[in-house]
């Protein structure tokens, strides 16, 4: 059965959204996971948010942790979650775990330009467009 509409456009209601986000393929959901650039960034490339990759560096705007900067170690595609090295929590047992934080809730302060499509990706939005 088809769940996911290439058509669909937007919707007030949050069970529409909902749906749309928890049927979304592999290659929206990458796109999902975007997070704002910090000012210095958003000067050099021209672009307000981009999507989070694992080692880029970031600094948490919302919640508990709020304030801690660190590197993106996992993203969760599925959960549409990112998990960064200093959000941590001490379990009973004394193992320490990781906590998911929404992309939507932190700010990118450092690329991580290892990938040359991700690097080729900035530079075509920067270069003029030849008509």
């Amino acid at each position: 059965m088809k769940f996911f509409s290439k058509a669909w456009k937007s919707s007030k209601q949050p069970r529409k959204q909902h749906k749309y986000r928890y049927h979304a393929p592999l290659h929206l959901r990458q796109k999902l996971v975007s997070a704002h650039l910090g000012e210095s960034l958003i000067k050099e490339y021209k672009r307000r948010s981009i999507p989070v990759r694992k080692g880029d560096e970031i600094t948490i705007m919302r919640g508990q942790f709020r304030g801690k900067s660190g590197k993106i170690t996992e993203v969760d595609l599925k959960k549409l979650k990112i998990f960064v090295d200093v959000a941590k929590h001490k379990k009973v047992s004394g193992q320490d775990v990781q906590i998911p934080i929404d992309p939507s809730n932190v700010k990118i302060t450092k690329l991580n330009l290892d990938d040359r499509k991700r690097k080729a990706m900035l530079e075509r939005k920067l270069s003029p467009k030849t008509v």
